[in-house]
């Protein structure tokens, strides 16, 4: 199933996002009452999709985020800490850092470059989305807690990172987060293609075999910490390839089984 969010005329709704999604023609938004969580019960409301505006799938208390997750990017991160004066350790164990939820859109909503960050990088990740309370999972049991996988963008302002020894303000701006464009409940998350591309070209090119930590270590590891909600984000890190992002362009990530998050980049206070 994929689960959406939309705005229509009607208001703003969760729906099932049935037939060729993409082809807006041919695929319809069903209406769920409520929430998408458990058993989705229908309306029997529908909408073309190609009448309604998708928004960002889901509505999340936080956005816990894996931080060198694929060997490859540690590499260029490191030869970039390297070349700007700073540092880019390696550890055994996941390193999670955090988004406020007011980061997140949706799809073709802009990201918004602030006028005193250079550079801004992308990073295309596939992104987990908790389906019920959670505490102490399992690795084993993680997939129960699951509620399907949607695309993110860990979009991160380098030079605060770099001036603040920390990375709350380089990737907690407002439009930090994009999402979309909807959650997949049926996918398997082991070995996806995910591809990032910046007006067309391709920058990132990977699989999440290459992983370091997998889907289930890294719930496992983040819910020995914190309780986990219905509707919370886990994006589980970003492969090689990353790269600076500028006013005017389009940055569209694909991950095999889901689809394209697309989103166009501006820069704040342009006049």
């Amino acid at each position: 199933m994929r689960l959406g969010r939309i705005a229509s005329p009607d208001g703003v709704a969760f729906v099932s996002v049935e037939g060729p999604p993409d082809d807006p023609a041919q695929a319809v938004a069903r209406e769920i009452a409520e929430h998408p969580f458990g058993d989705p019960q229908f309306t029997g409301r529908q909408w073309p999709l190609a009448d309604v505006r998708l928004l960002a799938p889901i509505l999340a208390s936080k956005v816990v985020c894996v931080g060198k997750n694929y060997a490859a990017h540690i590499e260029e991160m490191a030869a970039h800490a390297k070349s700007s004066g700073g540092n880019s350790a390696t550890f055994v164990d996941p390193v999670i850092f955090m988004k406020p939820n007011t980061a997140i859109i949706g799809p073709n909503v802009p990201i918004q470059l602030p006028a005193d960050a250079n550079p801004v990088h992308f990073e295309g990740e596939l992104a987990v989305v908790i389906g019920r309370p959670c505490k102490d999972v399992p690795a084993a049991r993680a997939a129960e807690n699951i509620l399907g996988y949607t695309i993110g963008n860990d979009v991160s302002a380098r030079d605060h990172q770099q001036k603040d020894g920390q990375w709350t303000r380089a990737k907690g701006h407002d439009t930090f987060c994009p999402i979309g464009p909807w959650i997949v409940t049926d996918v398997d998350p082991a070995d996806l293609e995910i591809r990032t591309e910046v007006n067309g070209a391709v920058k990132q090119n990977s699989r999440t075999s290459n992983m370091i930590h997998d889907v289930g270590a890294i719930v496992e590891w983040i819910s020995r910490v914190m309780t986990l909600l219905p509707g919370d984000l886990i994006l589980t890190g970003t492969p090689e390839g990353v790269g600076p992002i500028e006013d005017s362009d389009t940055v569209s990530i694909t991950v095999e089984g889901i689809g394209t998050l697309t989103n166009p980049v501006v820069r704040k206070g342009k006049t």
